[in-house]
């Protein structure tokens, strides 16, 4: 029997479940891997994304993670953005990533300025050159130009940061390391994650391990949903459709005010016995709770505001969360908390949750 649930029923149970209402998280590595991965190309607030869950937030935990104990991995995974995710996930990350293969069109490669047989030899030359070592951008760059021989690869590789290295990172062949005088640095994730696998799994088995955690932190979804989320329409219609399909016997049918969807079996109680949310939140831009859901979804984000949210270039800005639903952004400076708020939201709440974030802000010395 299919269940009938309410958008804002589905809202504040993706709040729980993801750790926001409320901030039960534990260590960095359970909250990011809860998440399906945290968005990372501002360094802060992927800290913030992840201390904002936490009971108790520990300053450096994520340096840690990924530098010393190597349980985290940061690298391009989903819609090509650069993201934590747990170190033992990357191989399935690269397994559905790499079968892609969408730097073998030609209007990829005329996009980059590079022909087919330059995308080859940097899709050779860069495991070699990474082979047992860590390499700053220019170093890697000089590398592959003494590999190939190729000077023009010089101009491709140094201009639109990380375009011609993701393919490497989605076939698991290059990931972040330790910064080096405060300079990036590039590894092979055989050499950085431990118990790096000998083969990756298929593409067929990352996508179970991807829906299924996708279903856990936003679910209720939809092979389109996962979709967006994922590469915004990249995978195979069919192979989206195989996944789920394949997933079918841990799945529960449900019914989103009168939209269909699934959700895992194992929180189907849970999610029919939810009631709405009522709290206040400050989540920081490009937050999993807003990235893991259609832009197009009014319940969680008014149309009049989306110009607001989603911002040119790519940029999510930090937003202010009232009855799991967006009702305004903000940004910090100066120590305080400036809002812009297109909803009504009781004020001691929202007073009482931007001191809590801004000694988290101070506490990391990060600034949204």
């Amino acid at each position: 029997m299919t269940i009938s649930v309410t958008w804002p029923q589905v809202l504040a149970w993706r709040l729980k479940r993801q750790f926001v209402d409320p901030a039960a998280g534990a260590d960095a590595v359970s909250v990011v891997r809860r998440l399906t991965g945290v968005q990372a190309q501002v360094a802060s607030s992927a800290e913030l994304a992840v201390a904002v869950r936490q009971a108790r937030p520990r300053r450096g935990e994520i340096g840690r993670a990924l530098w010393q104990e190597r349980t985290l991995a940061k690298t391009w995974t989903a819609r090509g953005t650069l993201h934590l995710v747990p170190a033992d996930e990357l191989p399935s990350y690269a397994a559905v990533l790499g079968s892609f293969r969408h730097w073998e069109k030609g209007s990829w490669q005329r996009g980059h300025g590079v022909t087919a047989a330059e995308v080859e030899a940097i899709l050779d030359a860069v495991p070699r050159a990474l082979a047992g070592r860590t390499l700053t951008r220019e170093e890697l760059v000089e590398a592959v130009i003494e590999v190939t021989g190729d000077e023009h690869l010089r101009e491709a590789l140094t201009s639109g940061w990380g375009a011609l290295l993701k393919p490497l990172s989605f076939l698991g062949e290059l990931c972040y390391g330790p910064p080096r005088e405060g300079r990036v640095t590039f590894a092979a994730p055989r050499d950085r994650v431990p118990g790096w696998p000998a083969a990756l799994p298929t593409a067929e088995e990352g996508g179970l391990v991807l829906v299924r955690s996708f279903l856990g932190a936003h679910g209720p979804g939809a092979p389109e949903t996962f979709d967006a989320w994922l590469y915004r329409g990249a995978a195979r219609k069919a192979t989206l459709r195989g996944w789920f399909r394949d997933l079918a016997p841990e799945l529960a049918e449900v019914e989103v005010e009168g939209r269909p969807m699934v959700v895992l079996a194992e929180h189907l109680d849970d999610l029919a016995a939810t009631e709405p949310a009522g709290g206040v939140h400050l989540l920081p831009g490009f937050d999993q709770y807003i990235l893991g859901a259609p832009r197009d979804l009014e319940p969680l984000l008014p149309k009049e505001a989306r110009a607001k949210v989603s911002r040119a270039a790519g940029w999510i800005s930090p937003v202010v969360v009232h009855r799991g639903r967006v009702a305004g952004v903000w940004e910090a400076g100066n120590g305080e908390i400036a809002f812009d708020l297109f909803e009504d939201v009781p004020p001691a709440p929202l007073r009482a949750e931007a001191e809590r974030v801004t000694a988290l802000l101070g506490s990391r010395g990060a600034a949204e």
